[in-house]
């Protein structure tokens, strides 16, 4: 057992058959849940040694197909940093891809976290100015008068504590992109500005008088609705014309929970390489759990939840208990999911319609290996074999695929 061990430790995609003189129905489930592919007791019969290697082939065979389907997908379903298949995701997707290419400004609309900055790197990335430079601006951050310097510069001695010229965020950008985060909170003299840039390309640094002309490429993102904010007047309606020549909106992850298992996916993998881990996945009542919390602070609230489980995990696949209280808590008080009311049957079905979704994807990723699958979503065998007769889930499903 202990070379048994050593070999699924040094190379997990080898199929291993143990063929033993002493075989037991105790040493047979030791060898199973080890990782054994088969376990077969000498006399073999007939050519149940052949077919059993001809089963392990065809079995590695399939997982690697997996494999590359669920690679296809992945690329497929991201873009760039940007992880998603959902239908609305697909189709920003497509979208930006469309213009990012272009020099038309473009405007990203979503609640805080559901990442906006990454939507802009990622156009900036597929553009033809991807070697120029990405400069991003937290509007939100600074005074109206600290803006206003740190976008177009000053002159020394334009204000108090001016000792020196300073060049501004646009011509830094200048050749590349600009990004203007939470642009809502602008004031109207800097929307002006603003204005003047986007129609004629140059400016004046705060104090100067000397026009300065930029080649930057504007894309701006706000968590506010803009329309609402020109009806009430906070917001130029000529300035709101012109930044909403293509508007992408960014859904909030409680409206995309199908999308929740590849993002936690995608985020477990970057941080256990970054911090050199071994673990190989979640439980699945640790994917059911991130599926039904509200996620408030939506992709970067997600982002932090696994980076926290990664660190500070002792187990090889992540555990619900791994999670925040908080999150658990919120979970087990109602408080989360859809905020929707569903009678005890149809809460059931909703909850089970992912985890259903969740058991075929790692049987197909795993070639249909009820074990490696079962080790995959930090069960047993036999729990597994349960759940796939629950959810109707037959072994003749893959033979039909």
């Amino acid at each position: 057992f202990r070379l048994l061990d050593w070999s699924r430790r040094e190379s997990p995609e080898t199929r291993i058959i143990m063929l033993t003189g002493f075989g037991t129905i105790e040493s047979a489930v030791d060898a199973i849940r080890l990782g054994a592919f088969d376990y077969l007791t000498k006399p073999v019969i007939d050519d149940e040694l052949d077919f059993a290697i001809r089963r392990a082939i065809g079995q590695k065979e399939v997982a690697a197909q997996g494999r590359q389907i669920k690679q296809a997908f992945n690329q497929r379903c991201s873009l760039g940093n940007i992880v998603g298949h959902d239908y609305r995701m697909l189709k920003m997707f497509d979208l930006i891809e469309s213009v990012a290419d272009t020099r038309t400004t473009v405007l990203v609309l979503g609640e805080s976290g559901t990442g906006k900055t990454m939507t802009a790197r990622a156009i900036h990335q597929l553009s033809a100015r991807r070697d120029q430079p990405f400069v991003e601006v937290a509007c939100g951050a600074l005074t109206d008068s600290l803006l206003e310097s740190e976008l177009f510069g000053h002159m020394a001695g334009s204000f108090t504590g001016a000792h020196h010229d300073k060049i501004g965020k646009f011509q830094q950008a200048n050749g590349g992109t600009i990004f203007l985060d939470e642009i809502g909170t602008a004031s109207p003299s800097l929307q002006v500005k603003l204005l003047r840039v986007l129609q004629d390309r140059e400016f004046e640094p705060v104090g100067g008088t000397k026009t300065h002309k930029v080649d930057v490429r504007m894309i701006l993102a706000t968590n506010l609705d803009l329309e609402e904010s020109v009806r009430k007047g906070q917001f130029r309606q000529d300035l709101y014309y012109r930044i909403n020549v293509v508007s992408l909106m960014q859904p909030p992850l409680r409206e995309r929970t199908s999308d929740i298992p590849i993002l936690a996916e995608h985020y477990l993998q970057e941080f256990v390489k970054q911090n050199n881990k071994s673990i190989t996945g979640f439980s699945l009542e640790a994917l059911a759990l991130l599926q039904r919390y509200r996620w408030p602070g939506n992709v970067r609230e997600l982002i932090n939840v696994v980076e926290r489980a990664v660190v500070l995990t002792k187990n090889l696949v992540i555990q619900s208990t791994d999670f925040p209280e908080a999150l658990r808590r919120d979970e087990m008080g109602g408080e989360s999911g859809s905020g929707l009311s569903l009678p005890g049957n149809h809460l059931k079905v909703a909850l089970a319609s992912p985890e259903r979704e969740l058991i075929i994807e790692a049987l197909e990723t795993h070639g249909w290996n009820r074990q490696e699958t079962a080790d995959c979503l930090g069960i047993n065998r036999t729990t597994l074999y349960k759940k796939m007769k629950k959810y109707g889930i037959s072994f003749e499903r893959q033979l039909i695929s």
